[in-house]
């Protein structure tokens, strides 16, 4: 007996990184998955971002884990796409019990213009604020029809939890503005899908061993600006970079029954780098 059998996941940014964990990981405990991801680049963003292999590999790891998946494509930033993304996996499996909205992108560049500067700030936050809106309100409905409950957790960091950077980094104000909002998302979420007896939390981690912390942009932002690289140390001595699958387990937790009366919390699974 799995934590999460017969549940079925709804998991956005799945192709790869912490969303592939966190689909293989509930997949571990039973859980069927709906797999998303945008599979495009966005132009702002200096690393490359999914592909629809990557997503279709995320697919064959969770049939290892012995879960039952299906994969879509669809943009968070574009509700219609997770609307379409909703209603297949809700025809392939009868409901969504389990929601991560856990796309997200960083645009950590250096000597932006200041075109670029506004450009990337649009992208943070249509990708890390509105898409994380956008997943909710697509997910939720068909939850409150079935009459069940279920549990959603939003991916914010512990740039949701304090400001990050450096002294002099202008222009990455969107990236903490965006998880800093996430919290109200679920806060607001939190109570307003209570009468439900849907369970709204958000996980906040620090650096995680991915794609999005592990390229050249991100290389060259911390050259560029070496407080940062001291200011985003952990507590907890010789953690550089968590793994995905430390995410996962604290995701595994707030939507299981060991959570069961656990709603509108802010979880950091960040080594201690919050209260240091």
């Amino acid at each position: 007996m799995g934590l999460l059998d017969g549940k079925v996941a709804f998991i956005t940014g799945a192709a790869r990184g912490q969303g592939r964990s966190h689909a293989i990981r509930l997949a571990e405990e039973g859980a069927s998955i709906i797999a998303t991801d945008a599979c495009a680049e966005i132009e702002v963003v200096p690393y490359p971002l999914a592909s629809e292999e990557e997503l279709e590999e995320t697919a064959a790891l969770v049939g290892q884990a012995g879960g039952a998946v299906m994969t879509t494509k669809a943009d968070v930033r574009r509700f219609p796409e997770l609307k379409a993304a909703v209603a297949a996996g809700v025809r392939e499996f009868g409901h969504i019990d389990i929601v991560l909205a856990n796309a997200g992108i960083a645009t950590m560049g250096v000597d932006l213009t200041e075109e670029e500067v506004e450009a990337s700030w649009d992208a943070v936050i249509d990708v890390n604020l509105k898409g994380v809106w956008n997943t909710v309100r697509a997910c939720a409905p068909p939850m409150i029809e079935r009459g069940q409950g279920g549990a959603i957790v939003l991916t914010s960091s512990t740039a949701g939890l304090k400001g990050l950077t450096s002294p002099g980094a202008i222009g990455h104000e969107g990236y903490g503005a965006s998880k800093h909002g996430v919290v109200g998302l679920m806060r607001q979420f939190a109570v307003e899908l209570s009468t439900a007896n849907i369970r709204v939390n958000t996980v906040h981690p620090t650096g995680v061993d991915t794609m999005m912390v592990n390229n050249a942009a991100m290389e060259k932002f911390l050259s560029d600006f070496p407080d940062a690289a001291s200011s985003i140390t952990n507590l907890l001595p010789g953690v550089e970079l968590l793994k995905p699958r430390d995410i996962s387990d604290a995701i595994l937790f707030l939507v299981s029954d060991l959570a069961k009366y656990i709603t509108g919390v802010t979880l950091p699974v960040d080594a201690g780098f919050t209260v240091k």
